[in-house]
């Protein structure tokens, strides 16, 4: 029995220990380097009753191509075609229609989408505070959701595959699920893009 019980914290490590290094580095230039790696996105989703909630984290690199402010008119139009994109959360996650889920909520967050203009005067005093303000050559692009879904059973697979469609240079997303069926953290990739609830 003590074996089980010691070997499910060791199974969550390879994630937990990615996030610390998210979390604690942020000082450094290039700490976060391990966590915000291209091609890689990471989702964290929870489905508690009726209320389905999906947070995506990605590297700008990701879904844009690039991670610099974007100028050019060609660089606002990627920008703008991945933050249309974004906004429908619906299609994005493939929802089952038979799960009857409406979005409640969204917030899409990046320093490309013009949401921090004052980030510059507080990259420095703030970036050791809460270890989340972001640094210039590392964009990232975060998404959260929520959802409510009036037949929350009929969600019995979460599938990936519009977002690896959508955003090809995605190549793989670490998953950390929770349900009431517990908690599980998994990669899915574009070759195998579908999870269990």
């Amino acid at each position: 029995m003590r074996r089980l019980l010691l070997a499910l914290p060791f199974a969550l490590l390879p994630l937990a220990v990615a996030h610390a290094v998210d979390e604690h580095d942020h000082d450094h230039e290039h700490g976060s380097l391990g966590a915000h790696e291209h091609g890689v996105g990471r989702l964290n989703a929870a489905l508690d009753g009726q209320t389905l909630e999906l947070e995506l984290e990605s590297p700008a690199m990701n879904l844009v191509g690039f991670e610099h402010a974007a100028t050019s008119d060609a660089d606002k139009a990627k920008v703008a075609a991945a933050r249309a994109q974004l906004e429908k959360p619906l299609a994005l996650f493939n929802l089952p229609a038979a799960a009857g889920c409406k979005v409640v909520s969204q917030e899409l967050e990046s320093p490309l989408f013009g949401d921090k203009p004052d980030a510059d005067d507080h990259d420095d005093e703030e970036a050791n505070k809460d270890g989340h303000e972001h640094h210039h050559d590392h964009s990232e692009i975060h998404a959260h959701y929520q959802f409510s879904c009036a037949t929350p059973g009929a969600l019995k697979t979460l599938d990936l595959a519009n977002i690896f469609n959508t955003f090809p240079a995605t190549q793989k997303v670490q998953v950390q699920l929770i349900s009431a069926s517990g908690q599980q953290g998994t990669e899915v990739t574009s070759k195998a893009p579908a999870l269990k609830f």
